[in-house]
């Protein structure tokens, strides 16, 4: 069982001792925390948070804890009940709330769950905001309002309806072209909020829709995050359907996979890939991804006139460098898309309907479309270190070992070589090097992290 604060959020498991695990005094102590710092950040009366919650059995419990939370702190709440992340996202602005905290822990098991903080443009709050929200709540700092200020509360059920309304708005959503091509779909939404939204957009695309657990009760049929030892019932359904494309979400809806036609895995590097190829043909610009996703981007985005560059490891950093080089698209190479022109962050919805509008136009099967790409494996390995070993030295020496290469920094150490590229990144909570890898075949990508892991020994031996 675990805890775990970060600048990000809070995420746990349920049940335990205060401290040790996500427990309902942990959960107010941290909504405070955020409540007191938006009434610090805004220094008005009035605040208003938009909330949502993913299907976990949790989720209830854990909502009604922050709402009347927030409502003892005299903060205005709306409630949108079971939700994803991408369209608490979309409400914030939508409703001109000044925040937002969506209750999810992602792809995690189902005795986990988490707070994520958004900003009132309906982002994650910077790294600079979440420390002073961990002082806050670490320091318990503070003041609940009397009875005639406590905050209001209401509920909304029209925020998927205004979620869909808005991409099927998007110029680069075809939706006529994909409705005469009467696609045929298998959806896995794992028993979360992606079986009542998805089914709705996809049906409004003209698709014929197959469910797979897609009943929101949080009993996970399987592991939720989407890879591919995971989703072999819905690889044999496609099958069975003889389906055109299946489409799996993890249960907040932020992370996008892709099954073709003959049940084989689209590959999650390879949603964000043909998405920018998508785009980028209509309009040149920047693609954005982190330093771990794909060398398939870059490749595609070059060969279309555009550029590439790569942030740090997580939405945050990837979300600022594509604002800085105002990206056409971006997100990161677990499926998820950031498509600029709806909202800064990854959103399952709006990259369904772009790849369906990609697809719909190259009259292509999705395995045909998937051969058009260049063929990457990715490999993902990791050295255990004794505590008293020094990884930031060991990071130095393979940049030095290295020097001749292309060398990246701002995110551990990625070594690009000509044809393959390892990233070398520490962990935060223990003594790991954690090492990623991508090659022309499996096999190649292995061997270059086991060659790395090689080298890396070899400097702790000396």
């Amino acid at each position: 069982m675990a805890l775990i604060k970060s600048i990000s959020g809070i995420r746990g498991t349920i049940g335990g001792r205060v401290d040790d695990n996500l427990t309902p005094l942990d959960v107010v102590k941290f909504t405070s925390a955020f409540g007191t710092w938006l009434q610090n950040t805004k220094n008005k009366k009035n605040l208003k948070i938009v909330i949502g919650r993913d299907a976990r059995i949790s989720g209830q419990m854990m909502s009604s804890l922050v709402s009347a939370t927030l409502q003892g702190q005299g903060i205005n709440v709306v409630d949108l009940g079971l939700s994803t992340t991408p369209t608490v996202e979309v409400m914030v602005p939508e409703l001109d709330a000044d925040g937002g905290i969506i209750l999810t822990a992602s792809h995690n098991p189902k005795q986990w769950n988490a707070l994520k903080l958004l900003n009132d443009k309906g982002e994650f709050i910077s790294a600079e905001d979440g420390v002073e929200v961990l002082a806050l709540a670490q320091n318990e700092d503070f003041n609940y309002a009397e009875v005639d200020d406590l905050g209001g509360y209401e509920t909304r059920t029209d925020a998927f309806d205004i979620h869909i309304k808005q991409i099927l708005a998007l110029p680069m959503v075809d939706s006529e072209t994909i409705r005469a091509k009467k696609f045929k779909v298998v959806l896995d939404a794992v028993n979360s909020t992606g079986g009542i939204v998805l089914p709705i957009l996809l049906e409004q695309l003209g698709c014929a829709v197959v469910k797979l657990y897609c009943e929101p009760n949080g009993h996970f049929p399987h592991n939720p995050e989407p890879l591919k030892e995971h989703l072999m019932d819905i690889c044999a359904l496609v099958k069975e359907e003889n389906a055109d494309l299946g489409i799996v979400v993890d249960p907040d809806v932020d992370r996008l996979a892709l099954i073709d036609e003959n049940g084989e895995m689209f590959g999650e590097e390879y949603t964000l890939v043909a998405v920018a190829d998508y785009l980028l043909r209509h309009k040149k610009g920047m693609a954005v991804s982190n330093l771990s996703s794909s060398r398939a981007l870059r490749d595609v985005a070059k060969s279309l006139g555009s550029e590439y560059k790569a942030s740090a490891v997580g939405e945050v950093n990837v979300v600022t460098l594509m604002k800085a080089e105002n990206a056409v698209i971006g997100g990161e190479g677990n499926g998820g898309i950031i498509y600029p022109d709806l909202h800064y962050g990854r959103d399952s919805l709006v990259g369904i309907a772009l790849f369906l509008s990609h697809l719909a136009k190259e009259n292509k099967t999705v395995s045909e479309l998937r051969a058009t790409y260049p063929a990457y494996f990715m490999g993902k390995k990791k050295i255990e270190l004794t505590p008293d070993i020094d990884v930031d030295s060991l990071l130095e020496k393979m940049k030095e070992e290295y020097k001749d290469e292309e060398i990246s920094t701002i995110d551990g150490v990625k070594i690009d070589f000509s044809v393959n590229w390892v990233h070398l990144r520490k962990s935060n909570t223990e003594p790991i090097i954690r090492i990623y890898t991508e090659a022309k075949s499996q096999e190649e990508a292995d061997r270059l992290a086991d060659r790395i892991i090689a080298k890396i020994k070899s400097y702790i031996q000396r």
